[in-house]
């Protein structure tokens, strides 16, 4: 992978959602054999970077990243059904029948990822090559067999609780930990000895479908790196309460508040995610020992990465139901103790990749402090960024360490952005920027793009949507619906590579990007 000496050059980069990615072989939703494409179409625009957001495998009717039922095991939905060697084209059609087929067909068409359905498919295919695999290589003890058993044995330390409770879940018709009986529920261990020897073969199926997945991701990412590009995840805050590490690790974690975020220009009343927080006097009794867990284990996924919600790692937002909520700890000498050992645990875990933390809303000084003392950069979002008197700050005034970009997934892109705000504020940028006058939707979005790139920055993000002039979300917070998390591309890569209006646009962009020092073709 890439050396830690690359991590402090200029660059440039694209975030593009794993789900969103489309190509004419998915099963519509990306899938991880598609990150090389992606990577492919990034760098043709001067991008040596990719950053996909979280993921880790969702709960049924779940589509939100940052409230997944694991911290560790990727969401087989991104399985790369057709790569499977226990599979091939007659099995997958024996598997899906005819309607399976048809739908398949509908999804890989449809304007939005639908979770459940191309989860649903794919569960079916994975069945099918696990039931082959079992047959014909477990039975016989292969060499296939023996890496699978190697894999179990290296990754047993996250794997066997995910695998037992998907099994027990599974048993109990998908109803979450809190529910099933108490023996099962709190862990008894003659419970979950009868439990393993009851399920084994689903145990088993499950591990089978972990190897794969990560399998396909080291294929992947290797085949991203050998293109020059690096590849940026994103690691949530926490997992939701009902999820495998909490059932795993209850002691560590409080289940009777909600945690949230405190009030601010997007909440008058603040927001309440509906998770769990930390508990963590019980979690440093065991040196962090979860934190640095899902740390190390994002290096193992990740070129860089990026910590959701960084603030809260020196203080927890939480709340009763229908409450105003409160912080945790409320000293601010405790909260930046607590900063301070966390982060540093979670860097120490890292090692060498390079970590970013989402340091937006409300950050106190001692808590801005603390990140650069640490070295950890943050953000610089251009449309928020103001001096002390309330003005907008050009880019060159940004940190070197920063990421700088103009939206995020949580954001309108530039387009949209653009069209909603008051006349003032765009005046504001275009004399700040020095848009010309009359410039029309391209000209405009590659000036403020050239902006960005321009930023004294070390790496600046633009969304996938800002290339392709698009507006479309990936996310609007605070909303319940199917216009969240389920952006795709307009069309397939293979498509977009090959749109003439649209690569002249990409070389433009490429331009500025080596104009700017962020590439080096």
């Amino acid at each position: 992978m890439f050396p830690a000496s690359m991590h402090r050059k200029r660059l440039a980069g694209v975030v593009l959602p794993l789900s969103s990615i489309r190509t004419r072989r998915d099963w519509g939703i990306g899938q991880i054999s598609d990150l090389p494409a992606a990577a492919a179409w990034v760098r043709e625009s001067g991008h040596t970077l990719l950053q996909v957001l979280p993921p880790h495998e969702l709960a049924a009717g779940e589509t939100s990243p940052y409230g997944a039922r694991t911290a560790f095991g990727l969401d087989p939905i991104y399985i790369d059904i057709d790569a499977i060697a226990d599979l091939d084209a007659a099995a997958i059609d024996h598997a899906l029948g005819a309607q399976g087929k048809a739908e398949r067909e509908a999804l890989r068409m449809a304007p939005v990822a639908r979770y459940d359905a191309v989860r649903r498919l794919k569960s079916a295919a994975l069945s099918a090559a696990f039931d082959r695999f079992y047959e014909r290589e477990w039975l016989r003890d292969t060499a296939r067999a023996k890496d699978l058993r190697r894999f179990l044995d290296r990754e047993r330390a996250w794997l066997d609780d995910l695998a037992l409770y998907v099994a027990l879940r599974e048993s109990h018709d998908g109803y979450g930990w809190t529910t099933w009986p108490a023996e099962e529920r709190d862990r008894h261990p003659t419970a979950l000895a009868r439990t393993r020897e009851l399920h084994a073969r689903r145990i088993l199926a499950y591990g089978y479908t972990q190897w794969t997945a990560l399998g396909q991701w080291d294929e992947a990412r290797a085949a991203v790196n050998a293109l020059g590009v690096e590849l940026m995840g994103d690691v949530p805050f926490i997992v939701c309460a009902e999820s495998a590490d909490v059932w795993a690790h209850p002691e560590q974690f409080w289940r009777h508040v909600s945690l949230g975020a405190p009030p601010d220009g997007f909440s008058a009343m603040g927001q309440d995610w509906g998770l769990p927080a930390y508990d963590w006097p019980v979690a440093d009794k065991t040196d962090l020992a979860w934190v640095r867990a899902r740390s190390r284990h994002a290096a193992r996924l990740y070129d860089r990465f990026r910590l959701d919600h960084v603030i809260g790692y020196f203080r927890q937002y939480v709340r009763h139901p229908g409450q105003l909520g409160w912080f945790v700890p409320d000293d601010e000498r405790a909260q930046e103790q607590r900063g301070a050992a966390v982060l540093g645990a979670i860097l120490e875990a890292a090692g060498d990749t390079w970590v970013v933390g989402e340091d937006l809303g409300v950050i106190p000084p001692f808590a801005r402090a603390t990140l650069t003392r640490l070295g950890l950069p943050g953000y610089r979002v251009l449309p928020w960024e103001r001096d002390e008197h309330h003005r907008l700050r050009h880019p060159h005034e940004f940190p070197p360490g920063s990421v700088a970009t103009w939206s995020t997934h949580d954001t309108a892109p530039i387009t949209s952005w653009w069209n909603e705000m008051q006349p003032y504020e765009r005046e504001d940028f275009a004399r700040l920027l020095a848009l010309p006058d009359g410039a029309g939707e391209e000209s405009r979005v590659l000036h403020l793009l050239e902006a960005l790139y321009g930023a004294t920055s070390d790496l600046a993000l633009v969304l996938a949507q800002e290339l392709l002039l698009e507006g479309a979300r990936i996310n609007t917070p605070g909303t319940v619906g199917d216009h969240n998390w389920t952006y795709r591309l307009p069309v397939p890569l293979e498509i977009l590579a090959d749109d003439g209006a649209l690569r002249s646009r990409l070389e433009r962009v490429r331009r500025m990007v080596t104009a700017t020092g962020r590439f080096d073709a």
